[in-house]
């Protein structure tokens, strides 16, 4: 047998393979992206960069794994390239803007609505940590408070912000 031969017969063979993974590429793909048109494309990525590299892939059974990997890197990609316009968070909270929330929930409204009467004391550290997934220490850094009084602050909040939802705080335990 001639290496043509060979070389034609170890491309089908690759093509083969592609295709009988491609659904579990595609579903791995939405799963990542929740979207079905974005899936698509990055599984279309994927192969292109899997078929340029094919003479990388030594062990066919090794092949699913050594797809998913591409198809992670692929979406990954997808962000590089993607550049979003940048907003001043600050500024729209200052402005109580109501992006920062999705005005289609009622009961969202309602818990944005009442962290906004908070006392900033209060506000401030609980929205560094929901919102934006500081640490106890990294608020404390921030706003120039020990670790205790960030905890404290965050206790309270929580609880005032309970208290304007309408629940019931009076079985809740006291600080200590």
């Amino acid at each position: 047998m001639n290496d043509e031969v060979r070389g034609n017969d170890s491309r089908s063979r690759f093509h083969a393979l592609c295709q009988s993974l491609r659904p579990d590429l595609l579903r791995f793909a939405f799963w990542l992206s929740r979207d079905r048109s974005l899936a698509e494309d990055v599984v279309q990525e994927t192969l292109l960069r899997a078929w340029k590299s094919r003479d990388a892939l030594k062990d066919e059974t090794a092949a699913k794994p050594w797809l998913l990997t591409i198809v992670r890197r692929e979406y990954a990609r997808c962000f590089e390239r993607k550049r979003l316009p940048l907003v001043d968070v600050e500024e729209l909270v200052a402005r109580e803007e109501p992006t920062l929330a999705d005005a289609g929930d009622a009961q969202l409204e309602e818990l944005r609505a009442a962290m906004f009467k908070l006392p900033e004391e209060y506000r401030e550290p609980l929205v560094l940590q929901v919102l934006m997934g500081y640490s106890t220490a990294e608020i404390a850094a921030e706003l120039e408070l020990s670790t205790a009084a960030v905890l404290t602050r965050l206790f309270r909040a929580r609880k005032q912000l309970r208290a304007l939802c309408g629940e019931d705080t009076s079985l809740d335990p006291d600080e200590e």
